[in-house]
Parts: C-alpha cells; structure tokens; sequence
C-alpha cells in the first residue's frame, strides 16, 4: 500500500504540474494566432482536451505498471490485459463516470479514488479557464 500511495502522490503532482503548463502555455500562445478570437476558443478547448488526455495517459500507464510489474492490485469484471483497457478506465475514473463493468482490486483502489478527486480538479479548473477564454475572446458583436 506504501507503493500505492507514494505513485498517487506523484501522480496528482506530475497531472496538476502537466495541467498548469498546458493552460499557461494556452494562456500565453493563443493571444499571438492570428485567427478570428472566437476560433481562439477552440484551440482552448482541443488544447484543454489534450492535457486531460495526457493526464489520463500517466493514470493509465501506473496501472499497467503496477498491475504487471509490480504486481500490487487487480482489476475484475470485463477486463482484457491491453493498454486499451488500461485508458478506458483511467478515462472513466478521471472523468468519475465510474460505469462499474471494470473494477479495481487491491492497491489499486486507492490510485483510482486519488485519480478520480484530482480529475475532478483538473476538470473544474479547465472550466474556470475555459469560461475565462469565452470572456477574451468571444465577442458577440463580432461579424462570422
């Protein structure tokens, strides 16, 4: 269980460092496109998108690890060992959608509990930026 929560411990630090860059680096880089301001958005939200899809990735790759490699922990229900299934559930608790058909065992537990707080998070904070970048760059006055 030491394992566990160290890996979750540096995997809230590694996803909330990977999503500060990944907003700051939108926050700083988008201004200077020069396209219209309201595709501006867009780029935020593929960017935003990207950067959970990268966090994502990091909860996947700790399962696959410490399920195969390290042996701490199970998964039940319809589960096929492929790095497939490993993003699935990584997406589904992230998301906190949590649909039950794949189910942690052991350690593991506790990185999806972590996985799923610090989603939450990530995914709130993307739309505080978000609804920030709207306010910037929507103009409603604007001719399309």
């Amino acid at each position: 269980m030491l394992i566990a929560s160290i890996l979750a411990a540096l995997l809230v630090i590694l996803s909330t460092f990977t999503h500060y860059e990944v907003l700051r680096l939108l926050s700083t880089y988008v201004p200077r496109i020069r396209i219209r301001p309201r595709a501006r958005l867009l780029v935020v939200l593929f960017g935003t998108f990207f950067g959970h899809l990268l966090e994502i990735s990091f909860y996947a790759l700790a399962y696959y690890s410490l399920m195969d490699h390290f042996d701490l922990g199970n998964f039940g229900g319809k589960f096929v060992d492929n790095f497939t299934s490993y993003l699935y559930f990584s997406a589904e608790t992230y998301t906190t959608i949590g649909l039950g058909d794949i189910y942690p065992l052991g350690p593991l537990r506790l990185i999806t509990g972590i996985e799923a707080l610090n989603g939450l998070l990530l995914i709130g904070w993307s739309a505080s930026f978000t609804y920030l970048a709207m306010q910037k760059f929507w103009n409603i006055k604007e001719r399309d």
